[in-house]
């Protein structure tokens, strides 16, 4: 599959068109899936809608505080995770709501972490799934050392992170994908090309022709995908998984797709781009793309629609008032897991912020 979409030449993998119809070139790469897996990926897209909608509307009310938005991006977030196995391992970024719902994650731990609790990062279970990780690609050097971990161990699964075009302008992409590749790290490096880094376009981040190609410098394969076309994210992540098992190391693949909503809840994009570039956008809706594929093989309709926003939604309010009757979140877990035991520089700060909490109290 790397040798036919070589990125240097620009070449896109894309299965579904806007209609959602499979394009004559796209169905050698048809990825195998059941009716029962085509509609347990369409159904995590709609729910990491439903509960981004919802969350934002939290925010709004002053129930949560500046979150993220996901909406455009389900197919990146979801088709990846559900091209993997459970053992495989997520390093998030901040988002990919629907892959970490996918991965295990809870609703409430989403909307716990932005209300301020460090328990939103304590996921249960043990799905393999890292905190939430808001420095831009930080993300990417913990996701390489846990695909050198694999390695050294000799182990047979993958890691994969996320980061934004904006992210491959930052020196830990650089270092994490050069550590890969030198050490044939099986780790899957996602970029999610969202068109912006907050207010700034993609062509102000490289003077590459794509992110993509930026792979062949580092020695591993590259390849840009429809970040919109479930199918395509599924086969691509596939082919990366397959070639990081086999021992061959990392890849990078550029999904090319468009953040629909704001950068996050204190954003005003209509600063920065134009209403006619995002309703172009909108006929590329990765949730209409694939509704309308279900809907043709009969394996999707509106009641069935209807009825999974109304129970995404409850479980969404239900989830919010479980964080809003939280204990409030105990000073010390601000503080203790950032390393295994606190050095005397966090106990230090630990100490100066009970005084001044103390003297808040006070006044």
């Amino acid at each position: 599959m790397f040798d036919s979409f070589d990125p240097l030449k620009g070449k896109m993998l894309r299965i579904l068109d806007e209609r959602g119809k499979v394009l004559k070139a796209g169905q050698k790469w048809m990825p195998e899936l059941s009716d029962e897996e085509l509609v347990d990926g369409y159904r995590a897209m709609v729910r990491a809608r439903v509960a981004d909608e919802r969350a934002v509307s939290y925010q709004r009310q002053g129930r949560i505080f500046t979150l993220p938005t996901n909406i455009g991006q389900e197919a990146s977030a979801v088709g990846t995770i559900k091209a993997l196995r459970p053992d495989d391992w997520m390093v998030q970024s901040y988002r990919e709501l629907g892959g970490v719902l996918a991965k295990g994650g809870t609703v409430k731990n989403h909307l716990a972490y932005f209300s301020g609790s460090e328990t939103g990062s304590v996921h249960p279970g043990n799905p393999r799934l890292l905190p939430l990780s808001v420095p831009i690609t930080s993300q990417v050097t913990h996701a390489a050392g846990i695909g050198h971990s694999i390695v050294y161990r000799g182990g047979d699964e993958v890691a994969i992170t996320f980061f934004g075009d904006g992210g491959t302008s930052q020196g830990d992409f650089n270092e994490g994908l050069n550590w890969a590749a030198v050490y044939k790290c099986p780790v899957i490096f996602v970029c999610n090309n969202n068109q912006y880094a907050i207010s700034l376009g993609r062509a102000a981040q490289t003077g590459s022709e794509t992110l993509a190609q930026k792979a062949v410098a580092f020695g591993m394969p590259g390849m840009i995908v429809d970040g919109n076309d479930y199918l395509a994210v599924v086969a691509a992540t596939r082919a990366a998984a397959e070639h990081g098992r086999a021992g061959k190391g990392p890849v990078l693949l550029e999904m090319y797709t468009y953040r629909m909503g704001a950068h996050t809840t204190s954003d005003d994009p209509s600063i920065y781009r134009s209403k006619e570039e995002e309703e172009s956008w909108l006929a590329k809706d990765p949730l209409i793309r694939m509704k309308a594929f279900m809907v043709e093989r009969k394996l999707w309709d509106e009641d069935k629609e209807e009825a999974l926003r109304k129970e995404m939604g409850a479980e969404c309010d239900e989830a919010m008032r479980e964080v809003e009757n939280m204990d409030p979140t105990p000073v010390e877990d601000i503080f203790r897991y950032q390393y295994e035991s606190m050095p005397p520089e966090l106990e230090r700060q630990m100490q100066d912020y009970k005084a001044f909490l103390a003297w808040k109290e006070s006044r």
